[in-house]
């Protein structure tokens, strides 16, 4: 009896231990370094006419520079066309601001500041769209490229996707202009004319910043918003993105001897690729809770409270469980590893005929932990002995690097993000999609990827898709925050 005491005794302690460890480590519980920017004093946001604002984004949703995925399909006279718009549209602008248009028709422009010795800044936006899906026309309640504007909105393709920054970006910028701002920091704004296909022309441009000797303090792109339902609170979270995953496409080939369908072998080379693609697919990355997915469920967690922040906090006995609820949804599973995708099929021209050679296309798109080198010696391993090769489709993009959460470039954004959201939850967040901006790590030393405006998750679906339309209180929201981000940290 004596000894069941003590195990009994010994027992009940160690819980009281592991009891007390999780609810110090709870109650003490923080996001570790991220900045929430209340230490800066804002430029002033300058003056403007929001009702001819408006108008200028309809006018610009009505020039189709749609990016088709063969560019020889493309209207290059509407890029023309764009130029010579922004350029009447935005008088001061342009006379503050030299233009390059590089040959394939992105634009660089550049307005100098008065400290040489200070490192410039980068915004970019991007001038093309996606196309309408042929035969969804008319699905939308408003005409995709007529700028409707109704319903206090602006409806059309590229309205929010990424008209609506760029206009944003050129009425702030007017505004400073008009009213006698003079920069200390140097200013660039890059538009690439390809972002929707894979964006060469930001490259291009960077090409030619990195020629000229440009390293900005930092860069600022679309790619992700101001959430008001975010998952975990329910409620509104400035999502900052402070890196992007990685791309790769791997093909998949499977060759086989061919023939009648009527006489098949006992595998086919479909067979075999199929074996494969299973193969690859049944070995999915494990979640991993590290990098910028950390530390927004660590910020979402401190705000949420409760059992969330507890098991946050205490991921060294609530880690599994933890993980199990991040992999429950593809949307939330993706920030926290490298995904797999077979997307593409190709076989026989004809259905009575064996191929002689299969492919499968699978995109990954890469955690910012893992590189395309540990995904190609995955895949070699799933596949095993199996008759295929495996091969790049185009060399792979690596995940780009993490930006600070604590630099002063962090608070500027938040700062300007925060001065109409004051009671939105400030978080870090993965962009698992791509953008321009990651071309720019050469020639910046932070880069950035968020846009002021304010979806639901409900809302954000319309982006590439049906009804895309931007309200007119976020794009002046977007206004707003372009022009104090850039009075203030380049003034």
């Amino acid at each position: 009896m004596g000894k069941r005491r003590i195990i009994l005794m010994g027992g009940l302690a160690a819980l009281a231990m592991v009891a007390g460890t999780v609810a110090v480590r709870t109650a003490t519980f923080a996001p570790a370094d991220i900045a929430d920017g209340s230490d800066i004093r804002l430029a002033a946001t300058p003056r403007y006419d929001l009702a001819a604002a408006t108008a200028h984004l309809s006018a610009a949703a009505q020039i189709r520079t749609i990016s088709h995925q063969d560019p020889t399909d493309n209207d290059v006279a509407e890029w023309d066309r764009l130029h010579a718009w922004l350029a009447a549209t935005y008088p001061a602008t342009h006379r503050a601001m030299a233009r390059t248009i590089l040959p394939n028709r992105t634009l660089i422009y550049h307005w100098p500041g008065s400290d040489a010795a200070l490192a410039p800044i980068i915004v970019m936006a991007h001038q093309d769209v996606v196309p309408v899906t042929e035969g969804t026309e008319g699905d939308w309640k408003y005409p995709p490229f007529a700028g409707t504007v109704a319903e206090q909105a602006v409806w059309g393709r590229g309205t929010v996707d990424d008209k609506g920054s760029l206009v944003a970006l050129f009425e702030a910028i007017e505004a400073l202009a008009g009213q006698g701002f003079q920069p200390k920091r140097g200013i660039y704004l890059v538009s690439g004319h390809d972002e929707e296909v894979g964006g060469s022309g930001a490259l291009a441009a960077a090409a030619k910043l990195k020629a000229e000797g440009v390293k900005a303090i930092f860069t600022l792109d679309e790619g992700s918003i101001v959430l008001t339902d975010t998952p975990v609170i329910g409620g509104p979270a400035i999502m900052i993105g402070i890196a992007e995953k990685g791309y790769a496409t791997l093909k998949v080939t499977a060759n086989a001897a061919g023939g009648h369908s009527s006489m098949p072998p006992a595998e086919t080379g479909v067979g075999t690729l199929a074996r494969a693609i299973t193969a690859i697919a049944d070995q999915p990355f494990a979640i991993d809770i590290q990098g910028p997915g950390a530390a927004m469920l660590a910020a979402l967690a401190a705000e949420k409270g409760g059992t969330t922040k507890m098991a946050v906090a205490n991921q060294w006995l609530f880690g599994p469980i933890l993980k199990r609820q991040v992999a429950a949804t593809p949307s939330t599973a993706a920030a926290f590893r490298t995904t797999i995708a077979p997307t593409m099929l190709e076989g026989s021209p004809k259905e009575n005929v064996l191929p002689q050679t299969a492919n499968a296309l699978i995109n990954y798109r890469i955690a910012p932990w893992n590189r395309s080198a540990d995904i190609m010696a995955r895949a070699r391993d799933a596949v095993g002995d199996l008759p295929v090769e495996l091969a790049w489709v185009k060399p792979p993009r690596e995940p780009s690097r993490v930006s600070s959460t604590n630099s002063q470039v962090w608070k500027w954004i938040a700062a300007a993000a925060r001065a109409d959201a004051p009671d939105a939850v400030l978080s870090p967040i993965l962009v698992v999609g791509g953008t321009d901006s990651r071309s720019m790590e050469p020639v910046s030393q932070d880069v950035y990827r968020f846009m002021p405006m304010h979806f639901s998750l409900k809302e954000s679906a319309m982006i590439h898709g049906t009804n895309e339309h931007m309200k007119i209180d976020s794009f002046k929201r977007m206004i707003d925050f372009y022009a104090r981000l850039i009075a203030t940290s380049a003034g």
